[in-house]
């Protein structure tokens, strides 16, 4: 699949009227950057001796020094 995109440039210096004209740029998504290729699903497991009561207790006891 093609798209095509219509780019403008302003130059600085010596002006030339053919840079500065719309370009027609045709692009590949062949090439394009596929940003969940490397996804992944699965479960992260910790293994603790602290008791659930005990980890609650610290994570309350961090949103209590959040609020401060």
């Amino acid at each position: 699949m093609s798209a095509l995109c219509l780019v403008s440039r302003m130059g600085f210096g010596s002006y030339d009227e053919s840079e500065q004209q719309d370009q027609n740029v045709e692009t590949d998504d062949d090439g394009a950057v596929n940003v969940h290729e490397n996804d992944h699903d699965g479960a992260i497991t910790f293994d603790t001796e602290e008791s659930t009561e005990d980890l609650v207790g610290r994570l309350q006891q961090m949103r209590e020094d959040d609020e401060e």
